[in-house]
Formats: C-alpha cells, sequence, structure tokens
C-alpha cells in the first residue's frame, strides 16, 4: 500500500508540470491577442456605451484653458478660458511682474498691484491697476492706473501726483510686449 502512494505521488508531480507549463502557454497566448476594450462611461446619472455621444461641457469639447493659446480664427489671441486677449494679459503679467501682484483675474482682464518701493527711492512708493477691456488687441483695449504715495516727516504716507507719461509709458511697453507675443506665436519672428 506504501508503494502505491508513493507511485501515485511520483505521478502527480511531472502531471502538475505539465499542466503548469499549458496553462502559463494559454495565458501567454491571451496577453499577445490584440483584444481592445471598451468600457461604459457614466456622467451624471447615464452611463453611456462606447460610441454613444457625450454630453457637451459647460467649458466646450476641449476643456478649460486658462493660460494656454488655442488657436481662434480672428487672429486676436483671446484664450478659451480668457475673458480677455491673451497677449495683452500675458504681457500686462510681465511687465508688472517686478512688483508685487495683489490680485489677478484673467477673467475680468484686472491686475491689482500692491505698493512697490524701488530700492533706489525708499520713501517714494507706487501701485498700479491694469484693466484689460477686451479680447481685440488694440491700443484702447488696455488701461492702466498709476497710485503715488511718498513718505512724509512723520512716516506717514501721503498720497502724491503721477506724472501722466508714466502711465502712457507703461501701456506702450505693454502694448509693444504683446504685439511681439502675437507676432512670434504666429511664427513671424521672436521676442
Amino acid at each position: 500500500m506504501m508503494m502505491v502512494m508513493t507511485l501515485k505521488k511520483s505521478m502527480l508531480r511531472p502531471c502538475a508540470v505539465a499542466f503548469l507549463f499549458a496553462a502559463s502557454g494559454i495565458l501567454a497566448a491571451c496577453d499577445s491577442s490584440n483584444t481592445q476594450y471598451a468600457y461604459p462611461e457614466s456622467y451624471g446619472n447615464k452611463v453611456y456605451q462606447p460610441g454613444d455621444k457625450k454630453p457637451e461641457s459647460v467649458f466646450g469639447s476641449e476643456g478649460l484653458d486658462i493660460f494656454g493659446q488655442k488657436k481662434r480664427g480672428d487672429g486676436e489671441g483671446g484664450g478659451a478660458g480668457l475673458g480677455v486677449n491673451s497677449f495683452l494679459w500675458r504681457a500686462s503679467l510681465d511687465t508688472v511682474s517686478f512688483m508685487p501682484i495683489a490680485s489677478a483675474d484673467p477673467f475680468g482682464g484686472v491686475i491689482i498691484t500692491d505698493w512697490y518701493a524701488p530700492p533706489e527711492t525708499p520713501a517714494e512708493r507706487f501701485k498700479l491697476n491694469v484693466f484689460i477691456l477686451g479680447r481685440a488687441l488694440r491700443a484702447d483695449g488696455l488701461k492702466i492706473a498709476a497710485f503715488r504715495q511718498i513718505k512724509d516727516g512723520s512716516g506717514s504716507w501721503a498720497d502724491a501726483a503721477v506724472d501722466p507719461g508714466v502711465v502712457a509709458d507703461l501701456e506702450n511697453t505693454v502694448l509693444t510686449r504683446a504685439r511681439k507675443m502675437r507676432i512670434a506665436a504666429q511664427g513671424g519672428g521672436t521676442n
């Protein structure tokens, strides 16, 4: 009887090994097949099968793109996520980047800086409000308001007049930079 059990155990080993080789071969063949799976997707309370038309998004078929540059047919460069001209927006941010930004709203086109005191004149400080007024890259699509304060003898800040040439120079700098960005984006040159 003992010999019969030993014989059965010795026969099981080759059978088990053969079974494992056959099973691994079958699994390997399944793995190399080009089977593609399409799983249903759900949006809200409805399940959509592969091939069904999916619902439109609030942000359009390509999603929300806040700072990217999507191509538009009119060549004005308003990104899909921006409510204003993207070239004016980026050029404005670049131009006032030396000042601390207190608030920036790309949808409304408003940039508000915090007070900035140049290292050369610590008793004088400036603040800017930049307004981008539309999607077109035009001179009247940009408005900058500048504020200036001077430290008086008691150490408190008092409002002072701003030279109108400073605002005009800032606006021209932003417009020039925005035009260069548009030319570069259209493949017509570099900044």
